[in-house]
């Protein structure tokens, strides 16, 4: 889950990427219809990465943290944190793999907005080798947990590296974990990164889009992924009331309002609506 300040929203450009896709073929791995199925088109949503409870009636498709099991009987998509560290894994992994780590001025790079949170380094493809064997085995894990597929999570850590990684370092790892995840049976959702989407689309099986309303980019998602769009907005950030989100013809068809702490059912502060 994502807050970006101002400077981390500004656009980057991507041409680089586009011709790279382009000619190298980016739909590696099999497509939904042959292996992995997505998430059901227009399904009902519900976000739970603050903490698993049964889902409102209604809901089709349920995202839960990779550590709580899938919501029986339902789409369930499994969360991971593909380019940055885990708060409760940030010391281990810089003991442990320092060099798996990305650092500038003697220190790790920490994402500004999530500081328990420490970039990756993707910058070449012995890195992006060492960072698939530390993550695929989660992957694994929600495999054999019973979910259906996996988002992962900030794959725009590059506009947060001060210039050290590029849009192509991460489309490259990428790639790396789609693959991985297709041989694990799972669907897999490019998470934000709205101005990758286009590129993407071959490659990711679908999107799921924070707030694309209050950044006004769920077009760019929609034109990519078609239905295929998981969307969330929060309550504290919306650009304008919920109902006329709803109302937008075009609008991602699976939509919710959530509380920013995505906090359980009966706990304060506690927001769930549904277009």
């Amino acid at each position: 889950m994502r807050s970006l300040s101002a400077a981390a929203r500004r656009r980057v450009c991507v041409v680089g990427v586009l011709v790279g896709l382009a000619l190298s073929g980016c739909a590696s791995g099999p497509s939904p219809a042959s292996g992995p199925v997505p998430p059901p088109v227009g399904g009902g949503l519900d976000y739970q990465l603050g903490g698993a409870y049964d889902p409102p009636a209604g809901v089709d498709i349920v995202v839960r943290d990779s550590t709580d099991e899938p919501a029986a009987g339902l789409y369930s998509v499994c969360y991971l944190n593909g380019f940055q560290t885990q708060p409760a894994d940030s010391q281990r992994i810089l003991e442990d793999s320092p060099e798996l780590i990305l650092t500038a001025g003697g220190g790790p790079v920490r994402d500004e907005n999530w500081p328990d949170e420490l970039l990756f380094d993707t910058g070449n493809a012995g890195k992006r080798t060492a960072l698939a064997a530390l993550l695929l085995p989660l992957l694994t894990n929600c495999a054999t947990s019973g979910f259906d597929a996996v988002e992962i999570d900030n794959l725009d850590s590059y506009t947060r590296s001060a210039g050290l990684l590029t849009a192509e370092d991460n489309v490259a790892f990428a790639r790396i974990l789609v693959a991985a995840a297709h041989d694990e049976g799972l669907a897999i959702g490019q998470k934000n990164a709205a101005d990758l989407a286009e590129p993407l689309a071959e490659l990711f099986d679908f999107a799921v889009a924070e707030e694309c309303d209050r950044w006004q980019e769920c077009g760019l998602y929609r034109a990519a992924y078609g239905d295929r769009v998981l969307a969330i907005e929060y309550t504290d950030d919306l650009r304008v009331d919920f109902a006329a989100v709803c109302a937008v013809p075009d609008r991602p068809r699976s939509m919710i309002l959530r509380d920013r702490d995505l906090v359980v059912t009966g706990a304060p502060g506690y927001v769930y609506q549904r277009c």
